[in-house]
């Protein structure tokens, strides 16, 4: 029988991701076959959740668990400094786990403890998109995709966040227990199985943890005209830069070239219409600078994940 850690760290922590995993995984193991033996392990006899409302006590202490398979780490609190440094133990366990031939996968901001190990660098990595930054800024190795909901890529698995950890853990299902499995915790839970991405949850708020402030400028340049279409060469020239300099610190800064983050900016901007009014495609299109339906449809299409009228369909229950 393999072993499966689900990880119960130090620190007021997301209890949910802990006992969904427990309760999906425990049930799986009961349909057919019980593949794992399933215990939370830790580094504490006893976490606390909401202010001391509950309380998780886990099976073991990480000490006595030698080897595991698999290794769930749930998603954290949002202080990811201070997270990281009340689990420094647990860091290294997982590492050390990791190395021996467990393989591991985070839940939303757990991937934080995953950085820490060093178990992400050069490697994609999803994570709630609102922590997306931060692990950039303090883990500029890891390669982040926010719009994915699941990564995996050489026994490391990665989750977006929130309660899309329970796709994840349907994902772990199938890979193990196999796809017949896998569909009975869907029904049995009623969580939509295979769903890849989650762009269109993303609520973009312009990427300003960095220190330049040439590149701040020309973001508030290009938040503060929606309705312009924006060349870059004539923004860079108003800066007083080369655009190719004005690119490389563009990117460096933000991640996006000054073309993709004005893009980013414009559908927010058109997410924001579509949601909270009856205007047409086309009303909003124009509104956010676009003259071209083709190719702002593409755009929409390639930030969200949906059509500009699915869009509309799904979160304005009026338009549709």
């Amino acid at each position: 029988m393999k072993h499966l850690t689900i990880l119960v760290p130090n620190g007021e922590n997301n209890l949910s991701s802990i006992v969904g995993a427990y309760k999906i995984l425990s049930r799986a193991n009961g349909y057919r076959k019980e593949l794992f033996k399933i215990e939370l392990a830790g580094i504490a006899e006893e976490v606390s959740f909401h202010g001391g409302l509950f309380t998780a006590k886990p099976h073991k202490n990480i000490s006595e668990i030698k080897h595991s398979d698999l290794i769930i780490v749930p998603s954290l609190n949002h202080n990811y400094h201070q997270s990281t440094a009340d689990n420094a133990e647990l860091i290294d366990w997982i590492g050390w786990q990791y190395r021996q031939g467990a393989e591991v996968a985070s839940i939303c901001t757990g991937a934080y403890l995953l950085a820490a190990a060093g178990l992400l660098d050069g490697k994609s990595c999803s994570t709630h998109w609102s922590a997306a930054d931060e692990l950039k800024q303090l883990y500029p190795k890891v390669n982040i995709k926010t719009d994915l909901l699941i990564t995996d890529e050489n026994g490391i698995y990665t989750n977006g966040g929130a309660y899309s950890f329970l796709n994840l853990i349907l994902y772990l299902v199938e890979k193990y227990y196999g796809r017949e499995t896998a569909i009975f915790c869907a029904k049995v839970f009623q969580i939509e199985i295979d769903r890849h991405s989650q762009a269109d949850f993303i609520i973009f708020k312009g990427q300003r943890m960095h220190n330049d402030d040439l590149v701040k400028k020309a973001q508030d340049y290009i938040e503060s005209r929606l309705d312009e279409k924006i060349a870059t060469e004539h923004l860079a020239a108003s800066l007083a830069i080369g655009r190719r300099n004005f690119d490389r610190r563009f990117i460096k800064a933000t991640g996006n070239t000054p073309t993709e983050y004005a893009q980013r900016v414009k559908i927010e901007a058109a997410k924001r219409s579509f949601e909270s009014s009856r205007k047409s495609i086309s009303e909003v299109m124009y509104e956010v600078g676009y003259a071209d339906q083709k190719a702002f449809r593409e755009v929409f299409r390639r930030v969200t994940g949906l059509s500009p009228l699915e869009y509309r369909n799904r979160y304005n229950k009026d338009a549709a």
